[in-house]
């Protein structure tokens, strides 16, 4: 039970790092060779290999979307005793965005992400409308 607490509040932590620009507290959460995948056939899709590669990926995310604001709804654990070892989190969100044009934008989601030793080592995402994505990115 506690290491569903421990990862639950990590994640929102993360999430919140992240709307923040707490970019060193967000990186500092994913392990050296994680790999993190994006679905659909915008510029940042498929599957990026090492955390270098994911920063310069969701760097280019921020180009495109100066304002991403993820609230979190839920946060899911698979292993509730977990402490430190490896678990799976899936964290349910809303996101509001603004592209570079000043469109705003709103849509849901959610993260599957395996933990080992307290980092992620793979993110996946999953985009609840991809259409609104890709007309956001300028891709109708």
């Amino acid at each position: 039970m506690i290491g569903a607490v421990i990862a639950r509040r990590q994640a929102r932590s993360v999430f919140d790092a992240w709307n923040r620009r707490d970019f060193p507290k967000f990186w500092a959460s994913w392990a050296e060779d994680c790999t993190y995948t994006f679905p659909g056939s915008i510029s940042v899709s498929g599957q990026t290999k090492g955390k270098k590669a994911i920063e310069a990926c969701h760097t280019t995310m921020l180009e495109h979307f100066p304002r991403m604001d993820f609230t979190v709804k839920d946060v899911f654990v698979s292993s509730i005793f977990a402490v430190g070892g490896t678990n799976n989190i899936a964290v349910e969100w809303d996101l509001a965005y603004t592209n570079r044009e000043g469109k705003n934008f709103h849509t849901s989601g959610m993260t599957a992400i395996r933990v080992k030793g307290g980092k992620a080592i793979s993110a996946q995402e999953y985009i609840s409308d991809f259409e609104t994505l890709k007309e956001a990115w300028g891709k109708e």
